[in-house]
């Protein structure tokens, strides 16, 4: 979990930022990309920090905090159901990380990507396979995506209730495909998805 970011700090780089991404597998809801450039990748407040998916959801909420407090820089963007649909999912999450990085309030020297490197990007970036296991900045790119994006499915269970998506948090669940058999297909949904857009035919 150190090379990477070791690595480009003895290598006389700073401001490292690390970019990842939360609601690429969901049905319903935005797509949030963060990204984020840490005062110190390695300081203690930051040694709990993990991909957010190997972190209860207590966890996560705790770190949240921390990762902002210890960030030079940070920046959090969503991107729409519809443009998800309009734009397609890969380009969608290319376009978000652009957004994201370009919403830092500090140039990143160097940028570190989960899995996907980001076209057209003038500013020097790595894509790491499995980043948000092996980065810090990444890892802590992944904990506010996630926590943001939690945050936004929990509001919108208020508004559309009887799908669960506090529970599932818009993921194709057993729960959620009854509820969208029972309630119809919502404007929060992704039409261009397989299972949204058999239901819209079925019906």
């Amino acid at each position: 979990m150190v090379l990477i970011e070791e690595t480009l700090i003895a290598s006389g780089l700073k401001n490292i930022a690390g970019v990842d991404e939360a609601g690429r597998g969901p049905c319903a809801g935005p797509l949030v990309i963060a990204a984020v450039i840490l005062r110190d990748p390695f300081s203690k407040e930051l040694s709990e920090v993990r991909d957010s998916k190997e972190l209860t959801e207590k966890v996560r909420e705790s770190l949240y905090d921390v990762v902002i407090s210890q960030a030079l820089s940070y920046s959090i963007i969503e991107i729409s159901v519809a443009e998800l649909d309009a734009l397609g999912l890969h380009k969608s999450n290319l376009e978000g990380m652009r957004r994201a990085i370009a919403g830092l309030t500090l140039t990143p020297e160097y940028v570190l990507t989960d899995g996907y490197p980001i076209e057209g990007l003038t500013v020097p970036n790595l894509a790491v396979w499995k980043g948000d296991q092996v980065a810090v900045s990444i890892s802590a790119a992944s904990i506010l995506a996630k926590v943001y994006r939690d945050r936004i499915m929990i509001e919108l269970d208020k508004k559309y209730p009887g799908y669960g998506l506090a529970k599932h948090k818009g993921y194709i669940t057993a729960a959620h495909t009854a509820a969208l058999e029972l309630h119809g297909v919502s404007e929060i949904h992704r039409r261009s998805f397989a299972n949204i857009e058999k239901l819209i035919n079925n019906n």
